[in-house]
């Protein structure tokens, strides 16, 4: 009977990581670390004379790509432009230089740039010179990522993480805890260390692919693997291989000699493997990146080794709890106590390093990820204090049961007294089985905790979306605009396409509101009506009829008022016929 409890929870766990793997495979890929911050020209925006050059300014350094900048006429064909590089002194910063001469039109510039925590982050920004044409070219769409290529990179990544904590949990579990028997441990520690190289070797391959967001059948060519082997990330990922390929060496040389290690050598040399491979992945995520770079990288790694040593002494606590002894239960349990005190500290100062502010947790959806990974943590807490709690009455149990029987001293006259009888203490009963029920629940919450960690290592921090949408700094003389687009779809043949509203500048005051209509093919649409309206709920202000016109293919107005800063809800009614209009609406930050 408890073998078959034991394959139903092996069952249950393997249907939980499948779920995961999709839930990670099919999720739409979630926005990188840096944020646009300003672009000269522009978005939107109507210039007298053609520039010179695009320039693009981030909240954090880029690395470039061969095709970071694609630019379109108004006819909709490319432009030859110059390589992109960056401005002088500035890692920060994208450009690229445009043809001598541009005629009259509407021009979209589609850009791709991969931020300094190895996500790529793109989008499209338009200007004209002259006056606007009916007629733009096709914006690059919002979805710019292959899907099939960001669900391999996605699945690769949260198995990397998985198998990490597998493999440095059980290294910590045999070396510090003692178990009697490793047999047990041996198989999932293999079959975990060779799925971490083989998760590691396929990030690697899908790396250029993932960047550029082509399909995978370009992963395989030599100058994509070239590439990505001179980059920063592609030299973490080569590092992490040497790494695993050193440690499995080593186990193999010592399996071979049958040489049983002092514990201390074998802390040391699991401390010697640990810290480098952490660092492979804190130092091309969020920590490398941002303020307090080297504390951050510290903190990331502290937390990754933590969370590995508790989630992966979880799993191996689990596959031999019906044949390990009350000791090495009650090691791990002091193991545990101190990862979650290193979890906890570490944690607080990466979500105030993330966030930012106390608003971003609601505002942004790195924040919202964020409260749903605290309330998952806070579940695991309360399933470690059942299993603390367990083992604390198990040991004492266990010390009083194998204390001395009281002894009563010798009468002065007459035989000495037998000593008093003792209460047998009464041990758990069935042995192991509440434990194993609270075990059971920690690991299946910490897979859950480990795929929130993964897809918030993929989103862009609270401070840093606050960062770009307060961003005032002027770019050659142009007030930073607050761009929008809205989709909608009237689910008719052909009735879809997206309203890209731009206030300029996005702050209180006096603002141009300019509006476009996108149509199904990508081009600029001729709507009979548009209205925009903006509430602000809190304040119970609106809505505010911003009274756009018609100007021959765009709507604007030059007088619209905005009284207050924060979070206004953006609503656009779109009549594309005399009988079909659609209203979607969306939240637009204003800042003071």
């Amino acid at each position: 009977m408890l073998r078959d409890r034991h394959r139903r929870a092996g069952r249950l766990a393997l249907l939980c990581a499948g779920l995961f793997l999709l839930l990670l495979g099919t999720a739409a890929p979630a926005s990188a670390h840096a944020a646009l911050r300003t672009t000269d020209p522009a978005d939107g925006t109507v210039l007298r004379t053609a520039p010179r050059q695009v320039t693009l300014t981030f909240t954090e350094s880029v690395g470039l790509l061969t095709d970071s900048f694609r630019v379109y006429d108004p006819r909709n064909h490319r432009l030859r432009t110059g390589p992109a590089e960056h401005a002088p002194g500035r890692s920060d910063t994208a450009r690229a230089a445009l043809p001598a001469k541009l005629a009259t039109g509407t021009y979209t510039v589609a850009w791709r740039v991969v931020s300094a925590d190895s996500h790529p982050v793109s989008g499209a920004l338009t200007f004209s010179v002259g006056s606007r044409t009916a007629t733009a070219a096709a914006p690059a769409p919002d979805d710019t990522e292959n899907p099939a290529t960001a669900a391999l990179y996605n699945i690769a990544r949260w198995l990397a993480c998985l198998c990490v904590a597998l493999v440095l949990g059980t290294a910590a579990f045999v070396a510090y805890c003692r178990p009697p028997k490793t047999a047990r441990l041996r198989g999932p520690v293999l079959a975990a260390a060779w799925t971490l190289m083989a998760s590691t070797a396929a990030l690697f391959v899908l790396r250029a692919p993932y960047e550029e967001g082509t399909a995978p059948a370009h992963a395989l060519a030599f100058a994509s693997l070239t590439r990505t082997a001179t980059t920063r990330p592609g030299e973490l990922l080569l590092a992490r291989l040497a790494l695993l390929s050193l440690a499995a060496a080593a186990v193999a040389v010592l399996r071979s000699r049958r040489r049983r290690l002092p514990r201390r050598t074998t802390l040391a040399i699991a401390a010697a493997v640990s810290l480098p491979l952490a660092l492979t992945w804190t130092a091309a995520e969020h920590a490398s990146a941002g303020l307090q770079v080297p504390l951050a990288i510290t903190s990331a790694t502290l937390h990754l080794l933590a969370m590995s040593v508790w989630l992966g002494g979880l799993a191996c606590l689990l596959r031999t709890l019906g044949r390990t002894s009350l000791t090495t239960v009650a090691r791990f349990s002091r193991l545990a106590f101190a990862s979650v005190a290193v979890l906890v500290l570490t944690g607080v100062y990466q979500s105030w390093r993330g966030l930012g502010s106390w608003q971003a947790l609601t505002d942004t959806t790195y924040g919202r990820t964020l409260l749903t990974k605290l309330a998952a943590v806070t579940a695991l807490l309360l399933a470690a204090a059942c299993s603390r709690a367990w083992t604390t009455r198990a040991v004492r149990a266990e010390a009083t049961a194998s204390a001395p029987a009281a002894r009563v001293p010798e009468p002065a006259t007459g035989p000495a007294l037998p000593p008093e009888p003792t209460a047998a203490p009464t041990p758990p009963e069935p042995p192991f089985e509440s434990l194993r029920r609270s075990v059971l629940a920690e690991a299946a919450v910490g897979v859950v905790v480990l795929a929130l960690t993964t897809l918030l290592t993929s989103t862009v921090p609270g401070r840093t979306a606050e960062e770009a949408a307060q961003s005032g700094t002027p770019t050659a003389g142009i007030p930073t605009a607050s761009v929008t687009t809205i989709p909608f779809a009237l689910g008719t043949p052909g009735g879809h396409g997206r309203v890209q509203i731009t206030l300029d500048p996005g702050r209180v005051g006096r603002t141009s509101v300019q509006a476009v209509v996108y149509g199904p093919d990508g081009g600029l649409s001729t709507v009979p009506e548009l209205r925009i309206t903006l509430t602000l709920r809190d304040r119970r202000i609106g809505p505010l009829d911003t009274r756009v016109t018609d100007h021959g293919g765009y709507w604007a107005t030059d007088a619209f008022d905005l009284p207050l800063p924060g979070t206004w809800t953006m609503k656009a009614t779109v009549r594309v016929s005399e009988l079909d209009q659609v209203t979607v609406s969306t939240a637009v930050r204003v800042t003071g």
